[in-house]
């Protein structure tokens, strides 16, 4: 990692997360596989800061530290990068166990449990899928219809435009927006 922090896939340590190295990593990992309008690839760290911002919207009354979970819910691809659902089914079981190590250690390196309340996965995936739908329908080309028969019409959020930033100020965006829900490295 930037940061001289040298992670181990397959034990990941909590000690070797860092925040900026999450940042700047996800501000350069595309979403959709690139496939987005726009100057600029829409990030994972964008993607991120949005589905936290759409959880809120879900449960007005969501404590900080699960929108921080929130924030948080693709952390591990700073490492491992974003590819589409199908082909992690294809890639099978070894990728779920090397992501969720990577959760893992992050969770506990910023102070919240290695393993997320059920309730809160839950709305962390109601809150990603209102994200991806705003996404496809304003940055990857799919037609209003076509993203309600694969992610459902979102009651929230409607109102949220997206459009994509330079990596540089989307990294910017999540360490703010980690600090502001109280993100601290605890270990």
């Amino acid at each position: 990692m930037l940061s001289g922090r040298r992670l181990d896939l397959l034990d990941p340590s909590p000690f070797d997360v860092e925040i900026e190295d999450i940042a700047h990593g996800l501000s350069r990992v595309a979403r959709w596989n690139g496939q987005t309008s726009g100057e600029w690839a829409y990030s994972v760290a964008q993607h991120s800061v949005l589905v936290e911002r759409i959880a809120g919207l879900l449960d007005r009354d969501l404590a900080q530290r699960w929108r921080l979970a929130t924030l948080l819910h693709d952390a591990a691809e700073y490492v491992i990068g974003d590819m589409i659902t199908p082909f992690k089914s294809v890639i099978g079981p070894d990728y779920k166990t090397v992501e969720a190590a990577l959760m893992r250690a992050v969770h506990l390196r910023v102070g919240l449990p290695a393993e997320l309340p059920p309730a809160i996965a839950k709305l962390i995936k109601r809150a990603d899928r209102v994200a991806a739908y705003l996404e496809a329908i304003q940055l990857a080309g799919f037609a209003t219809r076509e993203a309600r028969g694969f992610f459902g019409a979102p009651k929230v959020g409607n109102d949220i435009r997206i459009e994509a930033m330079s990596p540089n100020e989307a990294k910017q965006r999540y360490i703010d927006r980690f600090r502001l829900l109280g993100g601290t490295a605890i270990c």
